[in-house]
């Protein structure tokens, strides 16, 4: 097995080790720079716990971009990508597995349906189910060499 390594940036920590019991945005907002272009990015995902005990428990870590430096106008939020988590019984697909801690990724684009690049990107954790403890993680953006 291969294991990625990367080069950790603390600019680029899109939220710190924590709790979240109830859906909302994750108070970090990554400023991709004036004159921003096309990025692609991944966004790692450190889980350490997920609770799952009631069987109907969801998660989803979703990756929102915006050309507003404060996400104030809903209009302009885009969601990128997600990672989406919880109990076997909640999944959206064909999965059949309970998911657990560990290391989730996703690769997103900073563009909207229009192609235009958005500045602004953050993290909005989605929960749902009966919540004891609810999910535990943290997440960093590793910028990737992908020439669109």
């Amino acid at each position: 097995m291969t294991v990625q390594t990367h080069t950790f940036d603390a600019t680029a920590v899109m939220k710190a080790a924590g709790l979240i019991a109830a859906s909302a945005a994750v108070a970090t907002i990554l400023d991709l720079g004036p004159g921003v272009g096309h990025r692609v990015f991944k966004v790692m995902a450190e889980v350490t716990a997920i609770e799952i005990a009631s069987g109907d428990e969801i998660y989803d870590i979703v990756v929102q971009g915006s050309p507003d430096a404060a996400f104030g106008t809903a209009a302009n939020i885009v969601e990128l990508g997600a990672i989406s988590l919880g109990d076997a019984a909640t999944k959206r697909t064909d999965s059949d597995r309970d998911d657990v801690a560990g290391r989730r990724s996703v690769i997103v684009e900073n563009l909207n349906e229009a192609g235009t690049p958005l500045r602004y990107v953050r993290l909005y954790t989605v929960v749902a189910g009966t919540i004891a403890t609810g999910i535990n993680y943290s997440a960093r953006m590793v910028p990737l060499d992908i020439k669109a």
